[in-house]
């Protein structure tokens, strides 16, 4: 017996290379104040905001639109923000297969998996394919789909809904922190991942043991 029925994958920064951290070192490298970068291109990431990131990611503006806003709150800075130029950082890093093997792990096992993404429509073709989400997850849950993101609680809030699993009996893994302090708020219990996502995966093998 476990304690959890499910476990809740963020995607960008648990299966691929932190978004955050590929922006943060690219700015570095090019004499850019990294948190300045940061905030520019995502905006205050750990609250839902009219920044154009954000309404991108509620699927309310497209790719280009949100681009050219970002753009011009650099030009206030005096720095290139835009966002494409630092796509191929965050992908640099390839995927994370020690967290697909955790995810094909748990539901062989029995443990409901779900993904909860917060994305762009533009960017959907090419996340799925990267992994192979329908079988890895019971539930997808896209923030451009639903017109919710997180930090907004209403977003795990579905996904539970979806998986049929009480927040108390359901883990989540994010890289942002403010992320994970609003799954826990809903009694969810949060799972920070860093640099070196293996922690994370031992921290999933310590709450739900392997069976074999």
């Amino acid at each position: 017996m476990t304690a959890f029925d499910a476990v809740l994958f963020d995607y960008g920064g648990v299966f691929t290379t932190s978004p955050f951290a590929a922006v943060g070192d690219r700015g570095a490298d090019l004499g850019v104040d990294p948190k300045l970068l940061i905030d520019t291109i995502f905006g205050p990431y750990d609250r839902d905001t009219d920044h154009p990131w954000h309404r991108l990611e509620r699927g309310e503006i497209s790719l280009e639109v949100a681009v050219g806003e970002i753009v011009t709150l650099g030009e206030e800075h005096g720095i290139d923000s835009n966002p494409l130029k630092f796509f191929a950082a965050m992908g640099a890093g390839g995927i994370n297969q020690s967290m697909v093997d955790c995810v094909r792990r748990l539901k062989a096992e029995g443990t409901k998996t779900a993904l909860v993404t917060n994305n762009a429509a533009e960017f959907r073709e090419g996340w799925r394919k990267s992994i192979p989400v329908e079988e890895l997850f019971d539930v997808i849950v896209d923030s451009s789909e639903e017109g919710v993101r997180k930090p907004d609680v209403r977003i795990f809030e579905r996904t539970l809904e979806r998986l049929e699993v009480e927040a108390r009996r359901a883990i989540f893994l994010d890289d942002y922190e403010g992320n994970v302090n609003a799954a826990e708020a809903l009694g969810i219990c949060g799972i920070l991942v860093g640099p070196d996502p293996s922690v994370a995966v031992t921290e999933v093998d310590q709450l739900i043991p392997r069976r074999s």
